[in-house]
């Protein structure tokens, strides 16, 4: 199982110049950035593109690197210390660059892709409109071909277009005669009017605007992909973009933990630091525990899918599409879990700093408003629930690709987490079965069944890959072994009264001749619990966190 452990030292310098970019580049100069000072920003791209960082993705004969997924991630996460830069730098680079990179003709690559790589153009990316968000198909904007052929006239509006008050390039879907949903590159000049900056809650230092399309003339030759297939082109471009997010998420994550930590050092209440206080030392234990998971679960699927890529051709884009596309699954869970620990995470550190958290003087407060929006973009959670349950469903069998079957001492060190974890899987496996067989085709209109079913799978992963990593860390000498594997048995002891509740949903919702088998499942989990003191554990996790600043590793 891949883990941060496995990070080569390559990598590791790769991601010390973006870490070293953000440093002297960007942070000096964040006030700007939140006056929308959009020139700026392009300034910042350009200097990012002198360093190679906005070609990561690219193919090296248009000026890119071709880096794999976790040397990808690892940029990405160094970015996300300034999270309202990284939405920018990440949509041009991602869903801005990427659908070219993937499904551009190799006239349309050769135009575009090296003046993007360098930061001379800017991409951003128009899926959504006011009466079409998760249902991207619904899109009302159409594209009508010119009388001579040459030509399609688009009509309609766009929303919430990230870069879309100063972007160059677009990735606009529109439908052809009304019906065909097709992807377009469409440049500014060709017609494009970015309306207002919205008021956003949160990344208020990137610009979000709507654009508008009143018979903007777009060549023929510009059609990204196929006539009637830019659900290819927007759904895999989304799936691609689900694991980095995973990575930005768990920055933002390990940031409020930092600064939690070190505000519970120095705050001082009753003649002594409020980190000595046994509520303040569990909320931190409870931060530091999803972040350990949140790092790996994004770092284990990242291996999955470079070992997957790895016997794929660098010029072969629909073969890796397919390659990448199996993981759909478990990159709906990264964006799930890491989204969902973020807002925790975020959500607690202020409530360490108290009255203090609430005022824009300290920091928790911006991450606090910047964290509300990863839960919705990148698809809705609710949305990445169904993909979750939907795609392990038409799975011959219901395992990640390529489990890991970990190689425990039954009477070592986490024996008990790795005997729950092989009754957690195999309940979560019965309990998809049992529903698939209750429901048969009506399961897809249960969508809190599905929904609970995709809970159920989340655990598993998520307890599966912090089990990997700890075991992984606990055949070294490294210090952080002991602190990893109290977290690990933490997460799992409550883990699995969260798949009970789950299980005991399902299987009220069944009729009497499947609940019986959901009932049994229910009883399985219970009897897997594993009696851990958590109140001690979390209390050696916090002493831990608080001697390492934050910096769990």
């Amino acid at each position: 199982m891949f883990t941060r452990e496995d990070v080569t030292d390559e990598q590791r310098l790769l991601a010390q110049t973006a870490a070293e970019f953000m440093r002297l580049e960007v942070l000096p100069v964040e006030a700007r950035l939140f006056a929308h000072d959009w020139a700026l920003v392009r300034t910042l791209l350009e200097k990012a593109g002198t360093l190679d960082l906005l070609g990561v993705e690219v193919p090296e004969a248009f000026g890119g690197m071709a880096l794999d997924k976790v040397s990808v991630a690892l940029v990405a996460e160094q970015i996300a210390v300034h999270p309202s830069f990284s939405a920018a730098l990440g949509v041009h680079s991602a869903i801005g660059t990427l659908p070219l990179v993937y499904f551009g003709t190799e006239e349309q690559k050769a135009r575009y892709l090296p003046r993007m790589v360098r930061g001379e153009l800017i991409g951003a990316y128009a899926l959504t409109e006011p009466g079409s968000g998760s249902d991207a198909r619904a899109v009302k904007t159409t594209a009508t071909l010119s009388d001579d052929g040459r030509h399609y006239l688009l009509n309609g509006e766009k929303m919430w277009i990230s870069n879309g008050g100063f972007a160059d390039i677009f990735t606009i879907f529109a439908k052809v005669n009304g019906e065909q949903f097709t992807a377009f590159i469409v440049e500014r000049a060709m017609g494009v009017v970015s309306g207002p900056e919205e008021k956003k809650l949160g990344l208020d230092g990137t610009s979000t605007t709507a654009l508008r399309l009143d018979e903007v003339r777009v060549p023929v030759e510009n059609v990204l992909g196929t006539v009637g297939e830019g659900h290819k082109v927007a759904f895999n471009v989304l799936n691609l973009g689900r694991v980095k997010l995973g990575a930005r998420n768990m920055t933002s994550a390990r940031e409020a933990l930092r600064h939690a930590a070190r505000y519970a050092t120095d705050r001082r209440q009753f003649g002594q630091p409020i980190g000595e206080f046994g509520l303040i030392q569990e909320k931190l234990a409870d931060m530091a525990i999803r972040c350990f998971v949140g790092d790996a679960v994004v770092f284990r699927t990242l291996g999955n899918i470079d070992e997957a890529l790895s016997s794929v051709g660098h010029d072969d884009h629909a073969q890796a599409l397919r390659a990448i596309e199996a993981f759909a699954a478990e990159c709906s869970i990264v964006k799930v879990y890491t989204s969902e620990a973020l807002a925790f995470i975020a959500d607690e550190a202020l409530q360490v700093f108290g009255g203090n958290g609430f005022s824009r003087e300290f920091p928790v407060e911006r991450i606090y408003r910047d964290a509300r929006i990863t839960r919705i973009y990148e698809g809705t959670n609710e949305i990445n629930r169904l993909v979750i349950a939907t795609r392990l469903l038409k799975r011959s069998q219901l395992e990640p690709n390529a489990p890991e079957r970990l190689t425990l001492d039954p009477d070592g060190a986490l024996s008990g987490e790795r005997r729950a974890l092989e009754v957690a899987r195999g309940s979560t496996l019965a309990l998809f079965r049992t529903a698939e067989c209750a429901f048969g085709e009506r399961l897809r209109d249960q969508q809190e069944v599905l929904a609970r079913l995709a809970n159920l799978a989340i655990d598993v992963y998520g307890m599966e890959s912090a089990l990997g990593r700890a075991v992984r860390v606990s055949s070294t000498r490294d210090s952080r072994a002991p602190v990893m594997a109290a977290m690990v048995e933490v997460h799992v002891a409550e883990a699995l009264p969260r798949m009970v509740a789950a299980a005991a949903a399902i299987a009220a919702r069944l009729a009497p001749a499947h609940a019986a088998a959901a009932e049994s499942v229910v009883d399985a989990l219970r009897a897997a619990a594993v009696g851990v003191d958590t109140i001690e554990r979390r209390r050696s996790i916090a002493r831990a966190t608080l001697a390492r600043g934050g910096d769990i590793g």
